[in-house]
């Protein structure tokens, strides 16, 4: 049996990293013209009409990033674009660094054999087996005339939550705003996927054929809600094995429940610039500019390294040049008086927290530090420190023969005669 359902994108929202506004209007297409104002806090802005079907917007030259374009397509403007050009949208985002903030798939049951009123009814006795934590009814009525019904709608889910269905009369949303085309529509449920989940469904649809789109959709639509043959009183766990309404069950094809799994993302040094950069470098400037508060800055970096764990470990691991110590931060600390330089072999050579000290002990394996075959530090960290002897460098930490420091400092770092 064919579908009742037809599918839509009826929203797409999305952010790409390494862009201009002129190439994305491009890969965009239409006719757009430079706004007055911004958009979503980008102070520089492009908009987008094409006629009655919606509104494309475009933001850009954010002061935290300047390179960095959001775009936003209404119901209008997205639903226009065939399922091929919205693939090949998604995988041009992906390509550009960009992450996907909002997608809205919108599957229509034409016939409308559904109504919203046996969706109200099956909800009030009980049938509705959700994830979503509210479920809210909403009608709409002219304020005037014959104050006749002009929407009506069922909520599941919050506004803020990631995932949010609506399933409304179309047609008779369509109806009221005058369209000649309202005949073709009947009740629609429709998707709204927010930030993870719109970037899990949005890198799904890309790697998919056109014509495995709406079995996914309708999959995700079975797995966030369901209508069974159960009542207001059956046990929660006989609520999940209950047989699916019958209705329900020729509606969704009889399609097996489909869920995303939203796979880790793999933390990268870059990202945590990034993250470092947008969130923690204005209050990092008040600290500086405070008395003593460089130093104070300077100190908390080196303490920091006896904090590590695997994932900090794992960052330098993954680097393509491996972990080279930190020499611009701790040279700065020595200068400043700190002692920074003297204190940091001691808490970068740990391997295991001691007994006896806060920071650790230095492992016995010359060649294993902290995980790593081979830690380089730069020469310059340890020449021009006056007060700091190799032979012993990390006080309270166990004493180095020369072979022993030769393993820990680079080819070109002179070693005192014992």
């Amino acid at each position: 049996m064919d579908s009742g359902f037809t599918l839509t994108i009826d929203w797409l929202a999305f952010t790409v990293l390494a862009s201009n506004p002129q190439e994305t209007m491009k890969v965009l297409g239409g006719d757009w013209s430079k706004a007055k104002g911004g958009f979503r806090g980008y102070p520089l802005s492009w908009m987008r009409t094409d006629g009655l079907r919606g509104v494309g917007k475009l933001g850009t030259n954010a002061p935290r990033r300047p390179n960095e374009i959001h775009v936003d397509l209404s119901g209008g403007v997205a639903s226009a674009l065939t399922l091929d050009q919205i693939r090949i949208l998604l995988k041009w985002v992906h390509k550009q660094q960009g992450h996907v903030r909002r997608i809205d798939c919108a599957l229509d049951d034409r016939a409308g054999a559904v109504p919203v009123s046996t969706i109200r009814e099956a909800v009030s006795a009980g049938q509705c087996v959700t994830r979503a934590a509210q479920v809210r009814h909403i009608v709409s009525n002219l304020t005037h005339g014959t104050g006749a019904t002009t929407g009506e709608t069922m909520y599941f889910g919050s506004p803020q939550s990631q995932t949010l269905l609506r399933i409304y009369d179309k047609r008779l949303e369509l109806q009221s705003k005058g369209q000649e085309n309202w005949g073709e529509y009947g009740t629609r449920w429709e998707l709204e996927l927010k930030k993870h989940r719109a970037e899990q469904c949005a890198r799904a649809l890309a790697t998919l054929d056109e014509t495995d789109w709406k079995e996914l959709v309708i999959g995700l639509l079975r797995s966030y809600v369901d209508f069974r043959d159960i009542t207001k009183d059956t046990e929660e766990e006989e609520r999940y094995r209950a047989p699916m309404l019958e209705w329900y069950a020729l509606l969704t094809e009889g399609l097996q429940k489909g869920r995303l799994a939203q796979e880790q993302q793999v933390q990268t040094l870059q990202n945590v610039k990034r993250w470092v950069s947008d969130t923690l470098t204005p209050m990092l400037a008040v600290i500086c500019a405070t008395p003593g508060g460089e130093e104070w800055l300077l100190n908390e970096i080196v303490r920091g390294i006896a904090r590590w764990k695997d994932r900090h470990r794992n960052l330098l691991s993954n680097h393509p040049l491996g972990f080279t110590g930190l020499p611009a931060v701790t040279r700065a600390a020595h200068v400043r008086g700190t002692g920074g330089v003297g204190r940091l072999p001691r808490c970068i050579c740990t391997c295991s927290p001691s007994k006896n000290s806060r920071l650790g002990s230095i492992s016995k394996n010359p060649r294993s530090i902290s995980g790593f075959p081979r830690t380089r530090f730069p020469a310059a960290e340890f020449t021009a420190s006056s007060d700091l002897n190799p032979k012993t460098f990390g006080s309270g930490s166990m004493p180095l023969n020369r072979p022993q420091q030769a393993a820990y400092l680079p080819s070109d770092a002179t070693i005192p005669a014992t």
